[in-house]
């Protein structure tokens, strides 16, 4: 049996790390304004709001709250970039790093979630639809990052 609790704390998990990619994807068009990834930056963040606005529905459906924020963890490394950014002066290779770092973990938390064997069908369903636009973000900027490491 399946517990409508555990799809709504898996499913704010999601939202949690999703709404950090937002932040991240944001956060990485302020940084790189000039660059030639930054209004791919904004689309991504626009992209993955879509995503948490159907997993907060999903969550009021099953009758549950929601999460409306990202993670303390995500906001002390955003505090981290923003000192190191500020000495070390950020580069579309800087930025583009970081925008792969946190892709590899946004992925690893969604496979992980469709990995759960607790989940209910309906749960994993939506989580398997959604997880189709983490896997493209996170392949684009590992493809993006590796061909930037080749050059140098």
């Amino acid at each position: 049996m399946f517990e409508k609790k555990h799809d709504i704390e898996i499913l704010n998990g999601l939202i949690e790390t999703t709404v950090d990619s937002i932040d991240g994807y944001r956060r990485s068009a302020e940084e790189a304004p000039d660059s030639r990834f930054a209004a791919e930056f904004l689309d991504r963040a626009a992209e993955r709001a879509r995503v948490v606005v159907g997993l907060r529905e999903e969550i009021r459906r099953l009758g549950g709250e929601p999460k409306d924020d990202g993670s303390l963890l995500a906001a002390a490394h955003r505090t981290f970039l923003t000192l190191r950014d500020t000495v070390a002066g950020g580069d579309d290779k800087a930025v583009i790093a970081e925008v792969d770092r946190g892709e590899s973990y946004l992925n690893k938390t969604w496979e992980d979630a469709l990995a759960n064997e607790e989940l209910s069908p309906e749960a994993r369903k939506l989580i398997a639809q959604n997880y189709e636009t983490v896997r493209a973000g996170h392949q684009r900027w590992q493809a993006v990052h590796h061909s930037m490491e080749e050059r140098d």
